[in-house]
């Protein structure tokens, strides 16, 4: 039997802009009207691994977040950013897991980088 997750944060999820550079191209970027799906979530603080302590050794949080499945949490991909509302910290989102589990979507965010 399996313990139900403590769904406790408010998150949400951003997808890039582009935008005119100026120039005849165009950069990614994020805008007020970016975002696309807010939810209750679950952070689980990932800790051991190399690359998570290299991460906190360059002042980065890394995170592995739980939400619950659904047509808007299935369109985020790697290139988006979750914004904790409750805190105002940004984190990019860098993997995406919707098939591990058919009631819930795994994320692993990090915060502190820049895109």
């Amino acid at each position: 039997m399996s313990k139900a997750p403590h769904l406790r944060e408010r998150v949400a999820f951003d997808r890039p802009t582009l935008s005119p550079d100026g120039y005849g191209g165009q950069v990614s970027g994020w805008s007020d009207g970016a975002e696309s799906h807010e939810c209750r979530a679950e952070l689980i603080y990932l800790r051991g691994g190399e690359a998570v302590e290299a991460a906190r050794l360059a002042g980065r949080s890394v995170y592995k977040v739980r939400v619950s499945q659904c047509a808007q949490a299935r369109e985020i991909t790697a290139d988006w950013r979750m914004r904790d509302l409750r805190r105002g910290v940004e984190y990019n989102v860098r993997e995406v897991d919707t098939i591990t589990d058919r009631a819930w979507i795994f994320l692993v965010v990090e915060s502190g980088v820049a895109v």
